[in-house]
């Protein structure tokens, strides 16, 4: 069975979290799903760059959750996961490139 690449379960985890809690109206199930996605990424991260590549994708992952609150209120709740998730995206590839992750 083909692996998911970790840029792309990092991104469905920011859009996927945020489509949760909003369609469920339920915030912790929305979390649950960013949590979940989060710690898949960052086990590829591990395997494919090492534990310092996974700590720091780790970091921006939460910082994209994060930073995408203030974003939102400027451009919009859509365009903000958007945005962050394919910063993440980039993130990951950037730091995987070249590796099965």
């Amino acid at each position: 069975m083909a692996k998911i690449p970790a840029a792309a379960v990092a991104a469905s985890g920011l859009v996927g979290g945020y489509s949760v809690a909003r369609w469920t109206k339920k915030r912790p199930l929305g979390g649950i799903a960013l949590a979940t996605a989060g710690a898949v990424a960052a086990r590829q991260w591990h395997r494919a760059a090492g534990p310092k590549a996974a700590a720091g994708l780790s970091v921006a992952y939460v910082a994209a959750f994060a930073g995408s609150h203030p974003l939102a209120k400027k451009v919009g709740a859509w365009p903000a996961v958007f945005a962050v998730a394919g910063g993440v995206a980039l993130a990951s590839w950037a730091v995987t490139r070249g590796s099965d992750a």
